[in-house]
Order: structure tokens, then C-alpha cells, then sequence
């Protein structure tokens, strides 16, 4: 029997082990799904504490729940460690490391590259995938030179495919298994192994002709909101220089029920797709010689945004005959994304940071996150005390969680500055963005 019908077979019957190399908000939920159906699942990650934490029944992935990890655990269908020789054994791997940008603006492919070669170590009849976000041609021009250096080939020894991770973390209404799923196998026969596995636990699985096309697919998808939220930042601002409402702009627009999809603005861009998968495309142009104008542009009007506040902050403020340097600031919500534990490129650090510079005296409340010690921040959060929201001169609403009380900031709070609509019209003491 040839390696793609035993690797075949066994996805069928669900003999397959399956490997998931980095065990974060990509790796882990999809752990559970394919050990939710019964099948083998080895997760593999350089961090003890994180393995020690699954081990415990502890969460740190706000998509699963610790009590389905220990059942996991406990009836024999995950195996989470650091221990890479587990890899060896599997039959299907999958890659979901992290991809982030270095200061410079270029790709860092290093966790790719470091899983490759750890992978490349134990490789044997295996299907690879490669789920982490990155520039297009990453699968082909770097996964599989470090792979076919142990004298293996794709396609008849062992299979490679890229399948773009599509989670959209605390979004109960499309939890992993029902976002559709893309795959691009080098081979025909890789893509089709990869459409068995994933049909397994997501029912529209769509597969493209390359790995190059799931990868730029991904960019796509990231850069279409990168642009349209950048439209809409760009509304606020001038719908607040003509005194327009931004919010019933936008709320009037998506009346039409065609041509028109509505975006908000906000404090900026938080997280690791949109802010910073398009610059992999626009890295990767400029390599071939060709500058991407309209993504450069809508990442320039993205991140001026935290800067945006804080001078709206100062001018509201200075009505008010407070001077910026001489206020003292509450941040209600510091994470990137409402209901969230995830810090990455949130932007309420940066407000922080501006603010900070300025002289103000800032301080924050966020029910995910009991201290901020990261880059030059080093605060705690306060309680949402009625006296403590009464000695701030503005509180900033930058993230909208669910569990705030807005009704009682909003009482014992003197002035607010919501960027995200949550009081729906401004007030004497509520300004929106």
C-alpha cells in the first residue's frame, strides 16, 4: 500500500495520530476538535508553562474550556508536551507557531522555521501542514527545502499543504468548525489528504490549486478589513471636523442592501491578523519590486489612530480648562479585543504610552488583566469603585467588554470618552468618537 492511501485510510477510520505543533489560540482548539472525533492528538510546545497549565486544568485560551482538556487528557485522546520525539509517530502534523513582525516591518519566519526543522528530524510518511500566517510562496520556498534535506520527496514519501487558520477568538457565533476551511497541497494528492482530514471535524472544506493561492487568500481576507476599517477611521475624523455622527453615518449606510458592508473605527488595530498579516504581502511585493500603496496607506491611518485619541483627549480636556499634563486618565479595557485575554499589538498600550509621555497620570481597569508590566508600562489595574471613578478627570472606554458595568461607569464617572459606542449618543458627560 503506497503513503497516500495509508495515510488516506487511516484518516478515514480515524487510526491517524494527529500532531499540532504550538499549542495557542490556533493550536489548541484545534487539538480539541479532532480529539472531540476521536482521533489521536499529540500537542506539541516549547512552553512548560503552558503545558503544566493544560495539565492543571487551567485556562489561558479564552475558546477552551479547561474541563474539556482534562477529559481529553484523562480518556487518552490528547497528549500535551514538550517532548518533540512525539511527532514521530504521527500521521498527520500540523503547524500553527506563531508569525510576527520584527520592528522593521519584515516577516519573522523563525517559528516556522524552527518547527521545519524540528519536524524534518522525526519525518517520515507524514502529511505536513502549515496553518501559520505568512507571506505567499513560505510553504514552497521554505518548508519544503528543510523537509526534502532528509532525501524524502513530496508527494510519493511525505505530503505538504498550507491551510490558512481562520480562528476569530470569543466568537461564539463561528467557533473553528463552522469557519470554512481553505487548502493548498503542492501536489494534488497532499491537497486532497488535507480536505479528508479537516472534513473530519469542519464541514465546507475548499481546495485551491497551490499553496500560494490559500496563502495570499488569507492575506486577502486580513487586508480587506485592514482597508475598510481604515475607511472608517478615516470617516470619524472628518465626520467630527464637520460635527457629523459618525455612528449614524454608518448606520444609515448599511441600510442598502447591496454594495455596502459596514465597518466601524476605533482606538486602532489590536491582534496579530489585521494589523500585521497585509504587511507580509506588502513585504513580499517590495521583494519583486512593486509597492502596495493602499495597504501601506490604510496601516499608516490605522496606527495613527492611538495618537488620534490622545489629542482628542487633550482638546476635550482643555475645554474643560484641564491641561493634558495635569490629568489624571482611567483606560476601561487594555486588551486588543473585547472578551479577550490577548495583549498583542492592542492599542491601548500605545494610548497609555502617549499619555504617559505627556505627563498624565493613567491608570487602568481590565477584568482579563490584573497588571500591565510590558514595554515602558508597568501599572495594576484599579477596581471600578464608585469613588475611584469619581477622582478621574476622563475615563477612555478603548475596549468594550462584556462584563463592565457601563451604566455604572457612566453614573459615577465625570467625563467619558467612548471609542466604541457603547452609550450610542453623546451626552454631557459622554463624547464619542
Amino acid at each position: 500500500m503506497n503513503t497516500y492511501t495509508l495515510i488516506k485510510n487511516k484518516i478515514k477510520t480515524k487510526k491517524a495520530k494527529i500532531g499540532i505543533v504550538g499549542l495557542g489560540y490556533v493550536g489548541l482548539p484545534l487539538a480539541m476538535a479532532f480529539s472531540h472525533k476521536g482521533y489521536s492528538v499529540y500537542g506539541f510546545d516549547t512552553n512548560q508553562k503552558n503545558i503544566d497549565r493544560l495539565n492543571k486544568g487551567e485556562r489561558y485560551i479564552v475558546d477552551v474550556n479547561p474541563e474539556e482538556v482534562l477529559k481529553a487528557i484523562d480518556e487518552k485522546k490528547f497528549f500535551p508536551t514538550t517532548k518533540p520525539q512525539v511527532l514521530k509517530s504521527c500521521d498527520a502534523i500540523i503547524i500553527c507557531v506563531p508569525t510576527p513582525l520584527r520592528k522593521v516591518k519584515m516577516p519573522d519566519i523563525s517559528y516556522v522555521i524552527a518547527a521545519a526543522r524540528t519536524i524534518k528530524k522525526y519525518l517520515g510518511h507524514q502529511l505536513i501542514i502549515l496553518e501559520s500566517t505568512s507571506y505567499p510562496t513560505t510553504t514552497r520556498e521554505v518548508v519544503l527545502p528543510i523537509l526534502k534535506e532528509t532525501g524524502l520527496n513530496e508527494e510519493s514519501d511525505f505530503f505538504l499543504c498550507f491551510s490558512p487558520e481562520r480562528v476569530n477568538p470569543a466568537d461564539k457565533k463561528f467557533p473553528l468548525t463552522k469557519i470554512p476551511k481553505l487548502v493548498g497541497g503542492l501536489s494534488a494528492k497532499s491537497g486532497e489528504l488535507a480536505k479528508d482530514l479537516y472534513s473530519k471535524i469542519i464541514k465546507k472544506v475548499f481546495m485551491v490549486s497551490n499553496p500560494e493561492a490559500a496563502e495570499t487568500a488569507k492575506l486577502l481576507e486580513n487586508t480587506f478589513r485592514l482597508v475598510n476599517i481604515a475607511l472608517a477611521n478615516e470617516f470619524a475624523i472628518i465626520c467630527n471636523k464637520l460635527g457629523i455622527d459618525v455612528w449614524e453615518v454608518i448606520e444609515a449606510a448599511k441600510t442598502k442592501p447591496f454594495g455596502f458592508m459596514p465597518f466601524y473605527p476605533g482606538p486602532g488595530l489590536g491582534g496579530h491578523c489585521i494589523p500585521i498579516d497585509p504587511l507580509y504581502l506588502s513585504w513580499k511585493a517590495k521583494k519583486l519590486g512593486f509597492k502596495t500603496k493602499m495597504i501601506d496607506l490604510a496601516s499608516y491611518v490605522n496606527r495613527f489612530m492611538p495618537n488620534y485619541v490622545v489629542e482628542r483627549i487633550a482638546k476635550i480636556l482643555k475645554e474643560k480648562s484641564i491641561p493634558l499634563n495635569k490629568a489624571k486618565i482611567l483606560i476601561l479595557g487594555v486588551t486588543y479585543k473585547k472578551d479577550v485575554k490577548d495583549l498583542r499589538e492592542s492599542p491601548a498600550l500605545e494610548i497609555i504610552e502617549h499619555l504617559e509621555k505627556q505627563g498624565v497620570d493613567v491608570s487602568f481597569h481590565d477584568p482579563f488583566i490584573p497588571y500591565l508590566k510590558i514595554k515602558n508600562i508597568n501599572l495594576k489595574s484599579v477596581t471600578l469603585a464608585k469613588n475611584n471613578l469619581k477622582s478621574f478627570d476622563c475615563v477612555i472606554i478603548v475596549t468594550d467588554h462584556s462584563a463592565l458595568d457601563y451604566k455604572f461607569v457612566k453614573k459615577n464617572s465625570s467625563l467619558i470618552f467612548d471609542t466604541r459606542n457603547i452609550y450610542k449618543k453623546n451626552e454631557k458627560k459622554v463624547i464619542r468618537l
